[in-house]
């Protein structure tokens, strides 16, 4: 039975998804953040994945099992979301994030590594890059949260949260009434293409662990100042500006765009193709938001393409990411 609230399934029978990663939380002197890890074969080079907006660590699994015979894969849990505790300091910023993920691969000792965003985690990744750029080997981004003014009506919300004293008691509010399921729905069905795709005991989890979030103190400031980074950075001017990050990115670099994505309009493809340096810029049809859970092998097809083993995932993809093929908006 459907839980309600949830997306209908696609009326085939999927297989039970695999397990989520094991983790453990890592200390990076003043703070810890949770840190998920599927581990490659012998020779596999250090890769490091960042979730966006209410996500976690968990937006990584599928993608992290198809990438781990060749990548030694971690994925963070941003401070304030999934297992990590918030920063001491309460800051969201794009600058405080990037500052943590950089220690985080500073602590490890593996770099330079793979480093693949999503989302808001794709607008920490590119401050990252542009500013540690002895950190990062390639870049990949999945609909980046960079600046476009175009309206979208899904993110209307994000000003309207990030409104001091507003915010809070909006999303406090809205946790209040509307029960957890629901609250899953409505972001599946805004991230996805297609939300029948999502699979049912994945949704059982998501609905579980947001029912647990509930209980923190500090869940609803996260979510508040991470929106508030997000408006501040689609304002900001000047040398510091997001799209002024990218053209100082010097690794190479994989961008991602859904056809499909309510949230960051694909469209800007244009822009970054001519912003990034040395980039592959691609629109995955039927696709959402969160290309790496919606379409993992077709992620992971373009992602061997950036590391030059565009053979690899090549089979995987085939049987995984459906008909379809990406659509080069520069090579």
């Amino acid at each position: 039975m459907t839980p309600a609230g949830a997306p209908e399934a696609s009326g085939t029978t999927e297989p039970d998804p695999i397990p989520h990663w094991p983790g453990e939380l890592v200390s990076l002197g003043g703070h810890q953040v949770h840190v998920r890890s599927a581990p490659g074969g012998d020779d596999a080079e250090p890769a490091l994945f960042v979730h966006g907006l209410e996500g976690s660590s968990r937006n990584w699994t599928d993608l992290m099992d198809l990438l781990r015979p060749v990548l030694a894969c971690e994925a963070v849990d941003l401070p304030g979301f999934g297992d990590s505790p918030p920063r001491p300091d309460g800051r969201y910023s794009i600058a405080a994030l990037a500052d943590t993920v950089a220690a985080l691969i500073r602590k490890r000792g593996r770099g330079p590594v793979h480093l693949t965003g999503n989302s808001l985690g794709g607008a920490v990744c590119v401050k990252i890059t542009a500013t540690w750029p002895d950190l990062v080997k390639t870049l990949t981004l999945i609909s980046p949260a960079l600046p476009d003014l175009r309206p979208r009506l899904d993110l209307v919300r994000f000003p309207v949260v990030a409104l001091p004293r507003v915010g809070a008691r909006l999303v406090r509010q809205y946790a209040a009434t509307q029960p957890a399921d629901r609250r899953v729905a409505a972001v599946i069905a805004t991230c996805y293409s297609n939300p029948g795709l999502y699979p049912d005991a994945r949704f059982a989890a998501e609905v579980a662990e947001l029912s647990r979030r509930d209980s923190f103190e500090y869940a609803a400031a996260a979510l508040v100042g991470s929106a508030r980074a997000l408006t501040a950075e689609f304002l900001r001017k000047g040398r510091r500006a997001a799209w002024r990050d990218a053209a100082r990115v010097t690794a190479p670099t994989l961008v991602i765009y859904g056809q499909h994505d309510r949230l960051v309009d694909p469209r800007a493809a244009g822009r970054a193709a001519h912003a990034f340096k040395d980039a592959r810029v691609v629109v995955l049809p039927r696709t959402g938001h969160v290309a790496q859970m919606e379409q993992p092998a077709a992620v992971a097809d373009e992602m061997g393409i950036l590391l030059g083993i565009p053979d690899r995932f090549r089979r995987l993809s085939q049987e995984r990411a459906g008909e379809g093929k990406t659509q080069p908006v520069r090579s």
